[in-house]
């Protein structure tokens, strides 16, 4: 949706739950995508987790597209997402703790990410065919894979999580105003 993600929000989330018979106060927790993605859509997804979590008296739990990308497969794998303008957002998921997600060209990718047995995600294919390594398909779509990982990071955290904050791997594009602020009078 390239206009109106904030307007449709509420209303589309209202319309899930109703239609799989459900209310908010049915709700034990949620489950936001924390991104690398599009800036506005990070934002929103997690403003209104935040917002609905505090309204519910429920905990929000945030999850990087990139985990989920990855849940469920074999390690090593490389979670590759399309970060347009010919760059992808990358994170090595292998038996240790993964290095921070990265942004790339897919002509200078970091030395880590040949690590990979396997490639995961939508920018998988030409990401892998640089590494020269298999494409992992996805066991689960990725909302699927969001909702699991929140409920096993809620269950092993014992009930103390942190809120979720989006993960920004490239600035905006938006530009500041030109204009200089107000002055406030006191």
């Amino acid at each position: 949706m390239d206009k109106g993600q904030a307007e449709r929000l509420m209303p589309m989330l209202q319309d899930m739950l109703a239609g799989a018979g459900f209310g908010w106060r049915d709700l034990d927790a949620l489950a936001a995508g924390t991104g690398p993605g599009n800036f506005t859509g990070v934002r929103l997804s997690v403003a209104a987790a935040r917002g609905l979590a505090l309204s519910l008296g429920i905990p929000a739990v945030g999850v990087t597209t990139l985990d989920a990308a990855a849940f469920g497969l074999p390690r090593p794998v490389l979670a590759a997402l399309d970060a347009r303008r010919d760059s992808v957002y990358l994170q090595l998921f292998g038996p240790d703790t993964p290095p921070p997600a990265a942004l790339a060209s897919l002509d200078a990718l970091p030395a880590w990410a040949f690590g990979a047995a396997a490639v995961a995600g939508d920018a998988a294919e030409r990401t892998a065919g640089v590494l020269d390594r298999p494409v992992a398909p996805q066991p689960m779509a990725p909302a699927v894979a969001m909702g699991r990982l929140a409920a096993a990071r809620l269950a092993e955290s014992a009930g103390t999580i942190p809120r979720p904050a989006p993960l920004y791997l490239r600035p905006a594009d938006a530009a500041p105003p030109r204009d200089p602020p107000p002055e406030i009078i006191p």
